[in-house]
This record gives C-alpha cells, sequence and structure tokens, in this order.
C-alpha cells in the first residue's frame, strides 16, 4: 500500500524505517533519504510507526 503519493513511500517501507529504530514519521522518511511534502501522509506513517513499536 502507498503511504506518501508525493515521494513514492510504501507501507512496508515505513515498517522497515520503524523497525530500524525510527520514532517518528519524519525521522522514517529521513532514514529513506525523503521529507514529508503536503503533509497528508504523516498521521498514517505514524499509525504505522507506532503499529510497529507496539508489536516490538
Amino acid at each position: 500500500m502507498v503511504v506518501c503519493v508525493c515521494n513514492h513511500i510504501r507501507e512496508c517501507q515505513v515498517r522497515d524505517a520503524a523497525r530500524a529504530g525510527s520514532t517518528t514519521a519524519c525521522q522514517a522518511y529521513r532514514t529513506l533519504g525523503r521529507q514529508p511534502k503536503c503533509g497528508q501522509c504523516v498521521t498514517f506513517a505514524r499509525a504505522i510507526i507506532d503499529e510497529e513499536r507496539a508489536a516490538a
């Protein structure tokens, strides 16, 4: 599933970034070499990161 259309970031990439230690959407995007643009995806990315952190 696509999380961020602006940066072409997929859910699996956000999950990988969270597993690698990213605790915020901005950190996850930086891990991927990108940054949020319009911001509409940040809430969804944050939910994915929170889900991954809870599972850890």
